[in-house]
């Protein structure tokens, strides 16, 4: 760890970057952990992963870097993920964010300055599950999908990070069509709908949603329908991003 640890000497000790990657896979909502190095548990032949060594892609900026910049490149040194676009939404800098000792026992292995007072810019992100395939390197011994429903005890304050970058997509949600591009070009509104729902965490009364979705110009009906389905197929419809985009002056409303 020495060795590497020299690697990291142009590093900001007091500024980081960690990203909030969330993925759809047409049933739920999933975020993007990895495991540190030194996580698994001494002796545990089921290799199940420490309390807390799970966290969000996440390291210190170079002192020669953009923020934006050191988001896409933490991003790729740690899982493999690359050409994703990253939202900056909130920075934390509570004074207590290291707290636990073995926070504390992990940031000594890779930081010069361990005990120093680091603030992080955090990033989020809405990804298809089935488009990526994240591979752990560096400092991330594993790098796997986890439900929002189900997310375990996290590092240092991700848990919190994860919640607020949850908020932030669901404001964004309500005035912006950010969610098409979970779906396949064309889709159903029972799968639109159930987009929905996954990232508001809610259910939605489907005859409401129905009204609703069909009053935007931007979905395209077409004359097309489910095919291999054990059900009655359902029409598809279309996003039209040009449309939307030329009326961007437009606030939309997404609440149901």
């Amino acid at each position: 760890m020495l060795e590497y640890g020299n690697l990291r000497k142009n590093l900001n000790p007091h500024v980081s970057v960690d990203c909030v990657i969330f993925g759809f896979d047409f049933q739920e909502l999933n975020v993007l952990l990895i495991e540190r190095e030194e996580g698994y548990i001494e002796g545990n032949s089921s290799s199940k992963p420490a309390r807390g060594a799970l966290a969000l892609p996440g390291d210190h900026i170079h002192e020669d870097e953009k923020l934006d910049q050191a988001g896409a490149r933490v991003l790729k040194e740690l899982t493999n993920l690359d050409n994703i676009f990253l939202e900056q939404f909130h920075a934390f800098g509570h004074p207590n964010r290291v707290k636990n000792e073995a926070d504390r026992k992990w940031m000594k292995t890779i930081r010069a300055e361990p005990n120093a007072r680091v603030i992080t810019v955090a990033y989020y992100s809405l990804v298809r599950l089935d488009r990526y395939n994240p591979q752990a390197s560096s400092f991330a011994k594993h790098a796997a999908w986890f439900p929002v429903s189900d997310i375990p005890e996290l590092a240092f304050d991700h848990n919190l990070i994860v919640m607020r970058a949850l908020e932030a997509i669901r404001r964004t949600l309500m005035n912006q069509p950010i969610g098409f591009e979970l779906l396949p070009p064309k889709f159903t509104l029972s799968q639109l709908r159930r987009l929905y729902e996954t990232i508001l965490g809610k259910e939605l009364e489907k005859r409401n949603f129905r009204r609703k979705i069909l009053k935007k110009d931007f979905l395209i009906p077409l004359e097309e329908k489910q095919t291999g389905v054990p059900h009655k197929a359902a029409r598809l419809f279309q996003f039209d991003k040009e449309k939307y985009e030329s009326h961007q002056t437009e606030k939309y409303d997404f609440t149901f």
